[in-house]
């Protein structure tokens, strides 16, 4: 397991899916922004490719996020995208509804940078978000990265164009969290 301050990342458990299905995929608001396609029903048991993990995959590395005191699953976080040759990779993260506002998404939002640079040797991390998920943005910069640019109106959600932002942050500008 990866260790933040508040947080730890691990490999992804059987009865981890069906919060993240009912808790994140299920609601149609959050999935329809979080996800890059039309939210649609997935029917329980089924592999829905977002939560059930296919160890063989070299350009994914989803992980189930859980609480240090406790051990209880708060959500997922993801490094995705994995260039190896270019060495740069995107992260994402979803937070149950009831673990919002505490502090996790900044945590988890380090501790991929730690898997990504320190674990991995990467070079480069991006972010993608909606201009108006402020807790995404607030997270990523207050992990160093820098907004890059806005992507007017190039996400369909729910019946209209929102823009994205970009944020980067490169290997050597990169300063780890100290643990807590």
């Amino acid at each position: 397991m990866l260790r933040g301050s508040k947080v730890g990342l691990r490999a992804r458990h059987d009865d981890d899916i069906p919060v993240l299905r009912t808790e994140l995929y299920d609601d149609v608001v959050n999935g329809s922004r979080s996800e890059g396609a039309a939210w649609r029903p997935i029917t329980p048991g089924s592999k829905d490719p977002r939560l059930v993990v296919d160890d063989t995959e070299q350009w994914r590395v989803p992980f189930s996020v859980v609480e240090l005191d406790g051990g209880t699953l708060v959500g997922t976080a993801t490094l995705w995208g994995i260039d190896n040759h270019h060495r740069s990779a995107h992260l994402g993260l979803g937070l149950l509804p009831a673990c919002r506002g505490k502090g996790y998404g900044t945590d988890v939002v380090a501790t991929l940078c730690s898997y990504g640079f320190a674990v991995r040797g990467l070079h480069r991390l991006q972010i993608e978000t909606l201009a108006d998920n402020t807790a995404m943005l607030r997270a990523a910069e207050r992990n160093g990265f820098v907004r890059e640019g806005v992507l007017r109106s190039s996400a369909w959600v729910l019946g209209e164009f929102l823009d994205e932002v970009v944020l980067g942050l490169l290997a050597q500008d990169w300063k780890p969290k100290p643990k807590a």
